[in-house]
């Protein structure tokens, strides 16, 4: 039996909430343990409490982290993980206020990375996609959800799916796959819409193998609400737990139709209404917001963070690592920016990043808190406190990452 034990640390544990996510007044609740313990055995935790009242089992390696910041695994829950190439020409084009569409006929936006990847090796995704991965783990996160996307024909989002599976084989890390083949309507069916829908309900059966989860991007002039309902529950049918894309450019009613459907979580939502958000807070779907993403499209729309902390909405943070709208892998930038933008502290920030995520990804009683029993995924800071994860940013603080017990990441 391996046994580790993480001494001398200001533990965040966020115990407590393995059953339901943080919300309303409990949003940002710590749990803080200082000068704490953590015994790990055979990946699992087994002990959590103040150095001096825990004993040191004969034969566990010791790590003496000196008073740093210990905090569980970091959950990644909304990202484009598994994809190939780049749109940096298009940076420039932002920057001189060229419109979504006319980036679109120069060749850019979301159709371009589905060109690169329709002709990409499923060798070169996978290789491209591990070193993203690689560096998201050096950021602290030990568990991702990864959707496909940029394929929109089936060879292509296989390819995606079967990288999704191969990043967990490889790298132990808890890769959360997702169906995303309505992502947007390709080229060949712009004319039929309709006929695209059609296919990606075909597509379903083929990619249950592959993903727990089946998302749509429920917006206007991708997929409208009632297509997407037709899809999800198509999916729901199948065994897929379903998530939205919703109301992110115009209140659509996705987050009504996330709540309708029982959807662990509705991301984006800088456009969502009243109605919407008491629906979600009615069926608890967690909210996954993305400042990353509006930080990178130089917008000044923000998810209406506060009004949905006021309504008992939880909400969880993920980057939106994608090669478009928001091509960064740190999770640690998206706190201050949820801190500056989105007026979340940094209790709250890390809350969302931690036991909200692993909810709004059906693992909250496996990942997401420092408790006995769950699993023994830890993440060290060089940071002597949470604030000052946000408070200094622009640069990683990571000092070491622990999956299920093991060191896989130290500086």
């Amino acid at each position: 039996m391996e046994k580790i034990v993480i001494k001398n640390g200001n533990i965040v544990t966020m115990a407590g909430f393995s059953h339901g996510p943080q919300k309303g007044e409990e949003f940002g609740k710590l749990g803080l343990i200082e000068d704490g313990a953590i015994v790990i055995s055979d990946g699992v935790i087994e002990e959590v409490g103040p150095t001096k009242d825990i004993e040191i089992p004969n034969g566990a390696k010791v790590f003496d982290v000196k008073g740093r910041l210990v905090t569980p695994g970091l959950i990644d829950p909304h990202t484009h993980l598994a994809h190939f190439g780049s749109r940096e020409k298009e940076y420039t084009w932002r920057i001189e206020g060229m419109p979504y569409i006319e980036i679109l006929k120069n060749g850019g936006g979301i159709l371009e990375t589905v060109r690169q990847n329709r002709i990409a090796s499923e060798g070169e995704i996978f290789n491209q996609s591990l070193e993203n991965l690689s560096r998201m783990i050096s950021f602290g996160v030990t568990t991702v959800e990864s959707k496909s996307g940029y394929g929109l024909d089936w060879e292509t989002e296989l390819k995606q799916l079967k990288t999704n599976k191969r990043l967990e084989q490889e790298t132990n890390i808890d890769v959360v796959s997702t169906f995303l083949g309505a992502h947007a309507i390709p080229t060949e069916f712009k004319e039929d819409p309709e006929e695209f829908v059609q296919k990606v309900i075909e597509m379903l059966p083929k990619a249950k193998e592959y993903a727990t989860y089946c998302d749509v991007f429920c917006e206007e002039g991708v997929f409208t609400p009632d297509q997407s309902e037709r899809i999800l529950l198509e999916a729901k049918k199948l065994g897929y737990k379903v998530k939205l894309h919703a109301d992110e450019i115009v209140a659509t009613g996705g987050a009504q139709l996330a709540a309708k459907l029982g959807a662990d979580s509705a991301d984006h939502l800088l456009c969502v209404d009243d109605e919407g958000m008491n629906m979600m807070a009615e069926k608890e779907v967690v909210a996954v917001l993305l400042p990353g993403t509006s930080f990178n499209l130089m917008s000044d729309k923000y998810a209406p963070a506060q009004s949905m902390i006021e309504k008992q909405v939880p909400i969880a943070l993920a980057t939106d690592f994608n090669p478009g709208s928001c091509p960064t892998e740190n999770p640690q930038l998206v706190m201050t920016l949820a801190c500056l933008n989105l007026k979340l502290t940094p209790s709250q920030a890390l809350a969302a990043f931690t036991i909200n995520a692993a909810h709004s990804v059906g693992m909250g009683e496996k990942v997401g808190s420092i408790e006995e029993g769950k699993q023994g995924d830890v993440v060290v800071f060089d940071c002597p406190n949470v604030d000052y994860i946000p408070y200094r940013f622009g640069i990683n603080h990571t000092h070491s990452v622990f999956k299920k017990g093991k060191l896989i990441w130290q500086k």
